[in-house]
């Protein structure tokens, strides 16, 4: 596929990586980015991992047997993998190396710990970036959670500053949600500054328990969940999770919200719901938790736009889209389909964009959003060689 909306000379060309929480792959987008910031996918696609590297991150998402020798060969692996993905981009493009001036890559989260009561905390992304720079021949960037982290943030969520630089001009308040693995929202008011959290669980414990019940690596159109009935005993437990009354900044993994996590909460519960009707209770707590959280931070919120796999889970859109109108009559769900960007490729687009914030020496976190001390320009370059 030649590139023929890429015309403007004053753009540069950047590929962004990402593999998110809810582990169903790598996408690779393309992206001509202008000097203002906006950025356009020129080209996606897409990879599942395969089967050995998708069961070693699993594992090192908790604490394991030679762990280290386990995420370096993991690091190595995902790196093969995105270069794979990398290569397949160029071909469809018609581009060599030489037109691309990095890659931003976020790699797969394994442990997420921003807060210790040790000091400064930490987030691992597992990937071999030097290895990904050998492989294809250009500019990586990655580890983008550590400087924040060293400045005393939480390292996360990282896409607000891209989803104002790309949604944020409007006269009207209105949020950005991500549902990927875990839900995270933007907060965009005009007069006010730039907020945003992890509210908690989004496809993570969905994708789990459906898997653990009917092998399967999701919910198709929330067909199963629907099929089910709200359990409110066991909702009410679920909620009564810590981390949802947390005040901002916040942040969250697989490290907290896990298949164990929901095994131990469903010990707890009398009445004994079905399988179907814990599916419908887990869709109820996502639409829940973001609502909740839109509300209290964002009261006049019109407008929600909504990125990530979940969008794909029509029954969660319509519990959210319900609650909210319960707030506001008038409140209005958008997919970011809707406005012409496929929502499978917004992190992606996120991640490039990091990478030119680098390369521009543009600070791309938010103090707001992560409780940094202040602005930081974020990620670690390996060079290609020369």
């Amino acid at each position: 596929m030649q590139i023929t909306s890429h015309k403007d000379l004053n753009s540069q060309l950047f590929i962004g990586m990402m593999s998110g929480t809810s582990m169903d792959g790598i996408d690779g987008v393309l992206c001509s980015i202008h000097p203002n910031g906006q950025a356009e996918v020129l080209v996606h696609t897409s990879a599942t991992f395969s089967t050995g590297l998708k069961e070693i991150l699993q594992e090192l998402q908790a604490p394991t047997d030679n762990e280290l020798h386990k995420e370096a060969i993991a690091a190595n692996q995902l790196a093969q993998e995105y270069a794979d993905i990398v290569h397949r981009i160029m071909d469809l493009a018609s581009l060599t190396p030489k037109h691309i001036v990095a890659i931003g890559a976020h790699g797969q989260t394994i442990r997420h710990q921003p807060i210790l009561t040790t000091g400064v905390g930490y987030s691992l992304q597992c990937l071999n970036g030097a290895l990904l720079a050998e492989l294809t021949g250009i500019d990586v960037i990655n580890d983008f959670r550590s400087r924040d982290i060293a400045a005393w943030g939480q390292g996360a969520p990282l896409v607000p500053a891209f989803h104002h630089s790309q949604f944020g001009n409007s006269a009207y308040s209105k949020a950005i949600l991500n549902l990927g693995g875990i839900a995270n929202l933007t907060l965009l008011n005009p007069n006010q500054p730039i907020l945003g959290f992890d509210t908690g669980p989004g496809n993570l414990l969905l994708d789990a328990w459906i898997f653990k019940n009917k092998q399967l690596n999701y919910d198709q159109q929330g067909h199963w969940g629907r099929s089910g009935h709200v359990d409110s005993e066991l909702l009410h437990i679920l909620l009564n999770e810590p981390y949802f009354s947390l005040p901002m900044p916040k942040s969250t993994g697989r490290d907290l919200f896990n298949l164990n996590w929901l095994l131990n909460k469903i010990s707890l519960c009398v009445s004994k719901p079905s399988a179907e009707d814990i599916q419908a209770t887990l869709v109820a707590l996502t639409a829940k938790t973001v609502v909740s959280s839109l509300f209290t931070y964002l009261p006049d919120c019109r407008e929600l736009i909504v990125c990530g796999g979940g969008t794909k889970n029509l029954f969660l859109l319509e519990r959210i889209s319900h609650i909210c109108k319960e707030h506001l009559a008038s409140f209005a769900l958008l997919t970011s389909e809707e406005l012409g960007l496929d929502s499978q490729t917004i992190e992606g687009m996120a991640f490039a964009w990091l990478a030119w914030c680098f390369y521009n020496n543009t600070p791309s976190n938010i103090p707001e959003v992560t409780g940094a001390k202040g602005p930081r320009v974020l990620g670690s370059l390996h060079r290609k060689s020369s």
